[in-house]
């Protein structure tokens, strides 16, 4: 998403390493490698991405690695390689277009498949959390990372539900959902409870954060970060973190001693005010970029913050 606008917030220039911490089909990676003679690393967890890998690397030959692995590790990643300084850093946080198309993922409250959702091809499951975790917390997941006001509802009718047979099917769920949540003009009722579980399965707010700092550690002077979110819970991390980092909140943690706390240099600079938005043309031809935006900042030569920081991002 946004593809043209994260490139040239990254600027690639000729020699330079740039990160592409959240691979998929390699949209970004591709459009970087096609703008300058750059080394792009690619990132993704999700084992079904090597064909994609594949055919970037022979279109782009010595100038393109993926790496398996989480981008918030892309530190120690890179560093397992030889790499301890990067020119660039592009996420597209969430799930891709690639994995919702797939029914057996179990992204899609579109299509039938088992209940999974998971980024990787291990750990817990969506079908794991409905079946398994009491109603209260449920409840707390579904309202907290999914914004749904219907939550204790929808909790306590997947509740209900198990009670008469496991849930294990996108359908199923879909169908539970739909009967304590109402229905508006082009958003399917089960959207916010989907969106909660897929969170929460691949700990996704855990990750961005994690990822924003390992790029900060990553990012050389000048280095550019470019992220692309897609609600409101991802955003809201993303203008935190560039918030303090460009020292519109200066101060040190709120958990500290007020006489520990001191001025911190900014670690970066805004490359433009606010958030963009997908052009209208996009937007118009991939509905899913809709909600699309973009914040980015390049790296001063100040020292990386300290990861507890990133703590009240919450």
């Amino acid at each position: 998403m946004m593809c043209g606008e994260v490139v040239a917030a990254l600027a690639p220039r000729a020699g330079e390493v740039l990160v592409d911490g959240t691979f998929g089909a390699g949209g970004y990676s591709s459009a970087l490698l096609a703008a300058a003679e750059c080394q792009v690393i690619g990132i993704d967890r999700d084992p079904t991405v090597q064909g994609h890998a594949d055919r970037v690397s022979a279109a782009h030959p010595g100038r393109f690695r993926l790496l398996a692995g989480r981008f918030g590790d892309m530190d120690m990643l890179l560093s397992d390689i030889g790499i301890q300084g990067v020119d660039g850093v592009a996420l597209d946080i969430g799930v891709s277009s690639m994995q919702i198309d797939q029914a057996d993922r179990g992204f899609s409250f579109q299509q039938d498949g088992p209940l999974d959702m998971r980024m990787s091809d291990h750990g817990e499951t969506a079908a794991d959390i409905v079946n398994t975790r009491d109603e209260a917390e449920l409840a707390d997941i579904i309202y907290l990372y999914g914004e749904e006001r219907r939550a204790r509802a929808v909790a306590r009718a997947i509740v209900a539900a198990r009670t008469e047979a496991p849930i294990t099917r996108t359908r199923q769920l879909v169908q539970i959902v739909g009967r304590v949540v109402r229905a508006t003009p082009g958003i399917n009722p089960a959207t916010r409870t989907f969106q909660a579980l897929r969170i929460v399965v691949n700990d996704e707010l855990g990750e961005l954060r994690r990822g924003l700092v390992a790029a900060e550690k990553l990012l050389k002077p000048e280095g550019r970060l470019a992220v692309v979110s897609f609600h409101s819970l991802e955003d809201r991390v993303v203008k935190h973190f560039l918030d303090r980092r460009c020292g519109k909140q200066t101060g040190g943690s709120r958990h500290l001693p007020e006489a520990t706390k001191a001025p911190r240099v900014p670690s970066f600079e805004l490359l433009h005010k606010g958030a963009l938005a997908p052009t209208d043309t996009e937007a118009a031809a991939n509905p899913r970029a809709r909600s699309a935006k973009l914040r980015a900042a390049k790296r001063t030569a100040a020292s990386a913050w300290p990861d507890d920081d990133m703590r009240e991002a919450a």
